[in-house]
């Protein structure tokens, strides 16, 4: 467990601490099935994981796969951001968050014109 957050991290934890978000209840750095994820909202099975650029890397991301299937396996669902886009559009990073724990409809889609 990390004490020290990343800034992305600490920007999302800004927008999800004390059920700022919607209501949803998040805990940071918490234990689920013998992995420590980033953020977990255990009310919806939820979890957010906040990606730096070593989950490019080829063992990383099988590793974070495996991880992912296990977690999925037991009825979680997780989300993975990049800490770009956490740090350049938290509104939309947010918005997502709070669609897939179903406290939102996802926006319309644009028609297809051709």
């Amino acid at each position: 467990m990390r004490k020290q957050m990343t800034d992305a991290e600490l920007k999302l934890w800004n927008e999800v601490r004390a059920n700022r978000l919607m209501g949803l209840s998040f805990r940071r750095q918490m234990p689920v099935a013998g992995y420590i994820v980033d953020f977990a909202c255990p009310d919806k099975k939820l979890i957010v994981e906040i990606d730096g650029s070593q989950h490019a890397l080829a063992e990383v991301s099988a590793s974070d796969a495996v991880r992912t299937a296990e977690l999925e396996a037991l009825g979680w669902t997780i989300l993975r951001f990049w800490n770009d886009d956490v740090i350049r559009d938290i509104d939309n990073v947010c918005q997502h968050i709070v669609i897939v724990a179903g406290l939102a409809a996802a926006p319309p889609r644009e028609e297809l014109v051709l």
